[in-house]
Protein backbone atom coordinates (compact mmCIF):
# COMPACT_ATOMS: atom_id res chain seq x y z
CA UNK A 1 0.00 0.00 0.00
CA UNK A 2 1.14 3.54 -1.33
CA UNK A 3 1.78 6.03 1.56
CA UNK A 4 0.47 9.79 0.39
CA UNK A 5 0.45 13.12 2.05
CA UNK A 6 -2.69 14.83 3.19
CA UNK A 7 -2.96 18.67 2.62
CA UNK A 8 -5.61 20.55 4.21
CA UNK A 9 -5.23 24.08 2.85
CA UNK A 10 -8.77 24.88 4.84
CA UNK A 11 -10.30 28.36 3.50
CA UNK A 12 -7.38 29.82 1.47
CA UNK A 13 -7.71 32.95 -1.18
CA UNK A 14 -8.74 32.27 -4.53
CA UNK A 15 -5.18 32.08 -6.33
CA UNK A 16 -4.02 29.54 -3.67
CA UNK A 17 -6.85 28.12 -3.83
CA UNK A 18 -6.95 27.45 -7.61
CA UNK A 19 -3.35 27.47 -8.12
CA UNK A 20 -0.88 25.67 -5.39
CA UNK A 21 -1.05 21.94 -6.50
CA UNK A 22 0.91 23.48 -9.11
CA UNK A 23 3.51 23.84 -6.94
CA UNK A 24 3.28 20.86 -5.36
CA UNK A 25 3.71 19.08 -8.96
CA UNK A 26 6.48 20.98 -9.62
CA UNK A 27 8.10 19.47 -6.60
CA UNK A 28 6.89 16.15 -7.16
CA UNK A 29 8.70 16.25 -10.69
CA UNK A 30 11.13 17.71 -9.35
CA UNK A 31 11.25 14.01 -6.65
CA UNK A 32 11.49 16.28 -3.53
CA UNK A 33 7.82 16.31 -2.67
CA UNK A 34 5.24 12.84 -2.08
CA UNK A 35 1.96 11.85 -3.80
CA UNK A 36 -0.07 14.40 -2.49
CA UNK A 37 -4.22 14.97 -1.73
CA UNK A 38 -5.05 18.86 -1.51
CA UNK A 39 -8.35 19.73 -0.10
CA UNK A 40 -9.05 23.43 -0.18
CA UNK A 41 -11.85 25.90 -0.41
CA UNK A 42 -11.89 29.52 -1.74
CA UNK A 43 -12.30 31.97 1.15
CA UNK A 44 -14.15 34.36 -1.78
CA UNK A 45 -15.65 33.89 -4.92
CA UNK A 46 -13.87 34.02 -8.27
CA UNK A 47 -13.79 33.05 -11.79
CA UNK A 48 -12.37 30.40 -13.56
CA UNK A 49 -11.45 29.93 -17.33
CA UNK A 50 -9.71 26.90 -19.30
CA UNK A 51 -6.56 27.01 -20.48
CA UNK A 52 -7.25 26.76 -23.93
CA UNK A 53 -10.15 29.15 -23.88
CA UNK A 54 -10.30 33.39 -24.88
CA UNK A 55 -11.10 35.50 -22.04
CA UNK A 56 -13.68 38.08 -23.78
CA UNK A 57 -15.29 35.10 -25.32
CA UNK A 58 -16.28 33.55 -22.45
CA UNK A 59 -16.45 36.00 -19.29
CA UNK A 60 -18.24 38.99 -18.98
CA UNK A 61 -15.60 41.05 -17.80
CA UNK A 62 -17.53 44.31 -17.35
CA UNK A 63 -19.45 42.35 -14.65
CA UNK A 64 -16.73 40.65 -13.19
CA UNK A 65 -15.29 43.87 -12.33
CA UNK A 66 -18.27 45.50 -10.39
CA UNK A 67 -18.31 42.56 -8.23
CA UNK A 68 -14.84 42.61 -7.62
CA UNK A 69 -14.06 39.24 -8.47
CA UNK A 70 -10.81 37.53 -9.72
CA UNK A 71 -10.70 35.72 -13.15
CA UNK A 72 -7.72 33.19 -13.48
CA UNK A 73 -6.72 30.96 -15.84
CA UNK A 74 -6.27 27.31 -14.76
CA UNK A 75 -3.08 25.24 -16.15
CA UNK A 76 -6.40 22.47 -17.36
CA UNK A 77 -8.54 22.71 -19.92
CA UNK A 78 -12.25 22.95 -19.48
CA UNK A 79 -15.26 25.43 -19.43
CA UNK A 80 -15.20 28.75 -17.44
CA UNK A 81 -17.07 29.01 -14.15
CA UNK A 82 -17.75 30.78 -10.93
CA UNK A 83 -16.24 28.99 -7.80
CA UNK A 84 -17.08 30.23 -4.15
CA UNK A 85 -17.20 28.46 -0.76
CA UNK A 86 -19.43 26.11 -1.66
CA UNK A 87 -17.10 23.75 -3.20
CA UNK A 88 -14.81 21.64 -1.69
CA UNK A 89 -11.88 21.86 -4.07
CA UNK A 90 -9.52 17.91 -4.05
CA UNK A 91 -6.29 18.02 -5.96
CA UNK A 92 -4.04 14.89 -6.86
CA UNK A 93 -0.90 15.33 -7.27
CA UNK A 94 1.50 11.54 -7.86
CA UNK A 95 4.29 10.58 -9.68
CA UNK A 96 4.17 8.85 -12.58
CA UNK A 97 6.02 5.60 -11.28
CA UNK A 98 2.88 5.49 -9.06
CA UNK A 99 1.30 2.27 -9.30
CA UNK A 100 -1.98 3.20 -8.27
CA UNK A 101 -2.80 6.07 -10.51
CA UNK A 102 -3.19 5.33 -14.15
CA UNK A 103 -1.09 7.36 -16.90
CA UNK A 104 -4.08 7.96 -19.57
CA UNK A 105 -5.97 10.93 -18.81
CA UNK A 106 -9.44 8.46 -19.66
CA UNK A 107 -8.69 5.90 -17.17
CA UNK A 108 -7.02 8.33 -14.77
CA UNK A 109 -10.31 9.95 -14.78
CA UNK A 110 -12.21 6.87 -14.28
CA UNK A 111 -10.23 5.88 -11.96
CA UNK A 112 -10.07 8.70 -9.14
CA UNK A 113 -13.85 9.64 -9.92
CA UNK A 114 -15.11 6.28 -8.40
CA UNK A 115 -13.13 8.19 -4.76
CA UNK A 116 -15.76 10.94 -5.63
CA UNK A 117 -18.58 8.78 -6.70
CA UNK A 118 -18.05 6.42 -3.49
CA UNK A 119 -17.91 9.87 -0.82
CA UNK A 120 -21.08 11.33 -2.60
CA UNK A 121 -23.35 7.82 -2.03
CA UNK A 122 -21.52 7.11 1.36
CA UNK A 123 -23.20 10.97 1.85
CA UNK A 124 -26.56 9.97 0.84
CA UNK A 125 -26.31 10.61 -2.94
CA UNK A 126 -27.03 8.38 -5.94
CA UNK A 127 -23.92 9.84 -7.63
CA UNK A 128 -22.70 8.11 -10.89
CA UNK A 129 -19.44 8.07 -13.08
CA UNK A 130 -20.31 10.01 -16.39
CA UNK A 131 -17.57 9.91 -19.18
CA UNK A 132 -15.33 11.93 -20.19
CA UNK A 133 -15.07 14.16 -16.51
CA UNK A 134 -18.38 14.56 -14.59
CA UNK A 135 -19.69 12.43 -11.61
CA UNK A 136 -23.88 13.23 -11.85
CA UNK A 137 -26.75 12.26 -10.08
CA UNK A 138 -29.49 11.28 -12.64
CA UNK A 139 -27.68 12.87 -15.44
CA UNK A 140 -27.77 16.26 -13.22
CA UNK A 141 -23.46 17.38 -12.97
CA UNK A 142 -22.69 17.19 -9.20
CA UNK A 143 -18.76 17.80 -9.83
CA UNK A 144 -16.16 18.64 -12.37
CA UNK A 145 -12.81 17.52 -12.93
CA UNK A 146 -9.90 18.42 -15.15
CA UNK A 147 -6.38 17.06 -15.72
CA UNK A 148 -3.20 17.41 -16.46
CA UNK A 149 0.93 17.31 -16.53
CA UNK A 150 3.93 18.65 -14.66
CA UNK A 151 6.95 16.83 -16.48
CA UNK A 152 6.13 13.03 -14.70
CA UNK A 153 3.72 14.53 -11.99
CA UNK A 154 0.19 13.62 -12.89
CA UNK A 155 -2.42 15.86 -11.97
CA UNK A 156 -6.57 15.37 -11.77
CA UNK A 157 -8.71 18.32 -10.10
CA UNK A 158 -12.04 18.36 -9.15
CA UNK A 159 -14.46 19.90 -6.59
CA UNK A 160 -17.47 18.43 -4.40
CA UNK A 161 -20.24 20.47 -4.85
CA UNK A 162 -21.90 21.83 -1.41
CA UNK A 163 -24.24 24.13 -2.58
CA UNK A 164 -24.57 26.00 -5.98
CA UNK A 165 -25.15 29.86 -6.99
CA UNK A 166 -26.86 29.51 -9.85
CA UNK A 167 -27.47 33.05 -10.88
CA UNK A 168 -23.76 34.27 -10.30
CA UNK A 169 -22.53 31.08 -12.45
CA UNK A 170 -24.55 31.96 -15.59
CA UNK A 171 -24.22 36.06 -14.55
CA UNK A 172 -20.51 35.85 -15.57
CA UNK A 173 -20.73 34.52 -18.61
CA UNK A 174 -20.39 36.34 -22.31
CA UNK A 175 -23.85 35.59 -23.46
CA UNK A 176 -26.00 37.71 -26.34
CA UNK A 177 -28.97 38.78 -24.44
CA UNK A 178 -29.94 39.19 -20.72
CA UNK A 179 -32.70 36.86 -22.11
CA UNK A 180 -30.19 34.19 -23.22
CA UNK A 181 -28.92 34.80 -19.78
CA UNK A 182 -32.02 34.06 -17.94
CA UNK A 183 -32.58 31.08 -19.98
CA UNK A 184 -28.76 29.97 -19.48
CA UNK A 185 -29.71 30.07 -15.54
CA UNK A 186 -32.69 28.39 -16.03
CA UNK A 187 -31.06 25.33 -17.55
CA UNK A 188 -28.28 25.21 -14.76
CA UNK A 189 -31.01 24.80 -12.42
CA UNK A 190 -32.03 21.88 -14.56
CA UNK A 191 -29.04 19.99 -14.70
CA UNK A 192 -26.28 21.26 -12.10
CA UNK A 193 -27.09 19.98 -8.79
CA UNK A 194 -25.39 19.74 -5.49
CA UNK A 195 -25.41 18.01 -1.98
CA UNK A 196 -28.12 20.70 -0.66
CA UNK A 197 -30.79 20.31 -3.68
CA UNK A 198 -30.65 16.28 -3.54
CA UNK A 199 -30.64 16.04 0.56
CA UNK A 200 -32.17 19.28 1.67
CA UNK A 201 -29.41 20.33 3.42
CA UNK A 202 -25.42 20.64 3.56
CA UNK A 203 -23.64 18.07 5.80
CA UNK A 204 -20.96 19.34 7.88
CA UNK A 205 -18.08 20.06 6.06
CA UNK A 206 -15.74 17.77 8.35
CA UNK A 207 -18.09 14.57 7.57
CA UNK A 208 -17.87 15.52 4.05
CA UNK A 209 -14.19 15.58 4.05
CA UNK A 210 -13.81 12.60 6.10
CA UNK A 211 -15.96 10.95 3.52
CA UNK A 212 -14.33 11.67 1.26
CA UNK A 213 -10.45 10.78 2.59
CA UNK A 214 -11.74 7.36 3.37
CA UNK A 215 -13.42 6.76 -0.34
CA UNK A 216 -10.33 7.93 -1.61
CA UNK A 217 -8.16 5.19 0.44
CA UNK A 218 -10.38 2.51 0.09
CA UNK A 219 -10.33 3.30 -4.32
CA UNK A 220 -6.93 3.68 -4.64
CA UNK A 221 -5.71 1.46 -1.69
CA UNK A 222 -3.42 3.89 -0.26
CA UNK A 223 -2.59 5.35 3.19
CA UNK A 224 -3.19 9.23 3.42
CA UNK A 225 -0.91 10.96 6.73
CA UNK A 226 -1.66 14.60 7.44
CA UNK A 227 0.70 17.26 6.58
CA UNK A 228 1.52 20.52 5.92
CA UNK A 229 3.07 21.94 2.43
CA UNK A 230 6.95 22.19 2.76
CA UNK A 231 9.07 25.08 2.66
CA UNK A 232 10.08 24.84 -1.01
CA UNK A 233 6.24 24.55 -2.24
CA UNK A 234 5.87 27.34 -1.05
CA UNK A 235 9.06 29.40 -2.19
CA UNK A 236 7.80 27.62 -5.45
CA UNK A 237 4.67 29.17 -5.61
CA UNK A 238 5.52 32.41 -4.57
CA UNK A 239 8.25 32.44 -7.03
CA UNK A 240 7.26 30.93 -9.97
CA UNK A 241 3.08 29.83 -10.01
CA UNK A 242 1.98 32.89 -8.42
CA UNK A 243 3.52 35.71 -10.88
CA UNK A 244 2.98 33.79 -13.67
CA UNK A 245 -0.89 33.79 -12.57
CA UNK A 246 -0.90 37.09 -12.42
CA UNK A 247 1.06 38.09 -15.65
CA UNK A 248 -1.37 39.97 -18.01
CA UNK A 249 0.49 36.86 -20.98
CA UNK A 250 -1.06 34.13 -18.70
CA UNK A 251 -4.87 35.60 -18.80
CA UNK A 252 -4.44 36.95 -21.95
CA UNK A 253 -2.34 33.99 -23.18
CA UNK A 254 -4.60 33.07 -26.41
CA UNK A 255 -4.97 37.03 -27.41
CA UNK A 256 -1.51 37.58 -27.41
CA UNK A 257 -0.38 34.66 -29.59
CA UNK A 258 -2.81 35.29 -32.06
CA UNK A 259 -3.53 39.71 -32.38
CA UNK A 260 -4.78 39.62 -35.74
CA UNK A 261 -7.36 37.18 -34.92
CA UNK A 262 -8.36 37.61 -31.18
CA UNK A 263 -12.06 39.01 -30.88
CA UNK A 264 -12.72 38.99 -34.53
CA UNK A 265 -16.21 37.31 -35.94
CA UNK A 266 -15.80 36.79 -39.66
CA UNK A 267 -15.08 39.92 -41.61
CA UNK A 268 -13.27 40.80 -44.57
CA UNK A 269 -9.70 42.90 -43.89
CA UNK A 270 -9.27 42.77 -47.91
CA UNK A 271 -9.83 41.31 -51.00
CA UNK A 272 -9.16 37.60 -50.98
CA UNK A 273 -8.04 37.94 -47.11
CA UNK A 274 -10.66 37.06 -44.53
CA UNK A 275 -10.78 36.26 -40.91
CA UNK A 276 -13.42 33.86 -40.08
CA UNK A 277 -14.44 31.60 -37.12
CA UNK A 278 -16.45 27.98 -36.94
CA UNK A 279 -17.30 26.38 -33.87
CA UNK A 280 -18.12 22.59 -33.38
CA UNK A 281 -19.49 20.65 -30.43
CA UNK A 282 -17.83 16.76 -30.09
CA UNK A 283 -17.22 15.75 -26.71
CA UNK A 284 -15.94 18.54 -25.99
CA UNK A 285 -16.50 22.14 -27.62
CA UNK A 286 -13.57 23.55 -30.17
CA UNK A 287 -14.18 27.30 -31.59
CA UNK A 288 -11.46 27.90 -34.50
CA UNK A 289 -10.42 31.34 -35.63
CA UNK A 290 -8.62 31.88 -38.38
CA UNK A 291 -7.36 33.97 -41.28
CA UNK A 292 -7.89 32.88 -44.45
CA UNK A 293 -6.52 33.73 -48.28
CA UNK A 294 -8.95 31.86 -50.71
CA UNK A 295 -9.13 28.52 -49.29
CA UNK A 296 -5.37 28.21 -47.87
CA UNK A 297 -4.96 28.96 -43.84
CA UNK A 298 -2.52 31.80 -43.17
CA UNK A 299 -3.09 31.71 -39.40
CA UNK A 300 -5.21 29.78 -36.75
CA UNK A 301 -6.57 30.19 -33.06
CA UNK A 302 -7.53 27.28 -31.34
CA UNK A 303 -9.58 27.64 -28.51
CA UNK A 304 -12.26 25.75 -26.63
CA UNK A 305 -13.31 24.02 -23.17
CA UNK A 306 -11.32 20.56 -23.99
CA UNK A 307 -8.11 18.87 -22.62
CA UNK A 308 -4.74 18.84 -24.72
CA UNK A 309 -1.77 17.19 -22.70
CA UNK A 310 0.86 18.36 -22.84
CA UNK A 311 -0.22 21.59 -22.81
CA UNK A 312 1.65 22.34 -25.85
CA UNK A 313 0.08 20.56 -27.83
CA UNK A 314 -2.10 23.03 -28.54
CA UNK A 315 0.31 25.39 -30.29
CA UNK A 316 2.06 22.88 -32.21
CA UNK A 317 -1.14 22.05 -34.09
CA UNK A 318 -1.59 25.74 -34.53
CA UNK A 319 1.63 26.22 -36.23
CA UNK A 320 1.23 22.69 -38.09
CA UNK A 321 -2.28 24.25 -39.50
CA UNK A 322 -0.45 27.05 -41.65
CA UNK A 323 -0.22 27.11 -44.96
CA UNK A 324 -2.55 24.27 -45.39
CA UNK A 325 -5.45 24.09 -47.19
CA UNK A 326 -8.82 23.74 -46.40
CA UNK A 327 -8.48 20.09 -47.46
CA UNK A 328 -10.38 17.23 -45.25
CA UNK A 329 -7.02 14.57 -46.09
CA UNK A 330 -4.42 17.39 -45.97
CA UNK A 331 -5.35 18.89 -42.86
CA UNK A 332 -6.22 15.48 -40.74
CA UNK A 333 -2.51 14.58 -41.84
CA UNK A 334 -1.34 17.65 -40.37
CA UNK A 335 -3.27 17.32 -36.96
CA UNK A 336 -2.07 13.71 -36.90
CA UNK A 337 1.79 14.29 -37.14
CA UNK A 338 1.55 16.72 -34.61
CA UNK A 339 -0.19 14.03 -32.04
CA UNK A 340 2.27 11.47 -32.89
CA UNK A 341 5.10 13.58 -32.45
CA UNK A 342 4.17 15.05 -28.83
CA UNK A 343 2.04 11.35 -28.12
CA UNK A 344 -0.41 13.71 -27.37
CA UNK A 345 -3.50 12.79 -25.15
CA UNK A 346 -6.97 15.04 -25.90
CA UNK A 347 -9.55 13.47 -24.28
CA UNK A 348 -13.39 13.92 -25.72
CA UNK A 349 -11.93 15.49 -28.63
CA UNK A 350 -10.09 13.96 -31.54
CA UNK A 351 -8.00 14.60 -34.44
CA UNK A 352 -10.91 14.48 -36.79
CA UNK A 353 -13.20 16.98 -34.52
CA UNK A 354 -10.50 19.46 -35.03
CA UNK A 355 -10.88 18.95 -38.94
CA UNK A 356 -14.39 19.08 -38.55
CA UNK A 357 -14.16 22.05 -37.14
CA UNK A 358 -12.11 23.46 -39.64
CA UNK A 359 -13.78 22.32 -42.43
CA UNK A 360 -16.72 24.46 -41.63
CA UNK A 361 -14.71 27.94 -42.64
CA UNK A 362 -15.98 26.48 -46.04
CA UNK A 363 -19.53 27.98 -45.22
CA UNK A 364 -18.08 31.62 -45.11
CA UNK A 365 -15.77 31.05 -48.09
CA UNK A 366 -19.05 29.67 -50.03
CA UNK A 367 -21.70 32.60 -48.15
CA UNK A 368 -19.11 35.50 -48.79
CA UNK A 369 -16.65 34.55 -52.28
CA UNK A 370 -13.69 37.83 -52.62
CA UNK A 371 -15.14 40.92 -52.43
CA UNK A 372 -18.94 40.24 -51.32
CA UNK A 373 -18.96 40.40 -47.55
CA UNK A 374 -20.64 43.24 -46.21
CA UNK A 375 -18.18 43.75 -43.43
CA UNK A 376 -14.52 45.65 -43.96
CA UNK A 377 -12.22 45.95 -40.92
Amino acid sequence: MEEWRLVDLGLAEPLMAQTFYEAVAIAVDKGISPNTLILVQPSKPYVCIGYHQELEKEIDLDYCRRRGLPVIRRGQGGGAVYLDSNQLFYQVVASERSEVVPVKVDALFEKILRATVEAYRRLGVEAEFKPLNDVVVKNKKISGNGAGRQGSAIILVGNLILDVDYDSMAAVLKVPSEKFRDKMARSMREWITSLKKELGYVPPLDEVKKVFIEAFQQVLNVELKPGQPSDEEVKIWREEVEPRHLSHEWLYMPELHHPDLAGRRSVRIADGVKVAEAVHKAKKLIRVTAELIGDRLVDVMLSGDFFMIPSSVHRKIELALRGARLNRDELLNRVREVYQETRAETPGLLPEDIVEALMKLEAFIEKYPPGTHPYVE
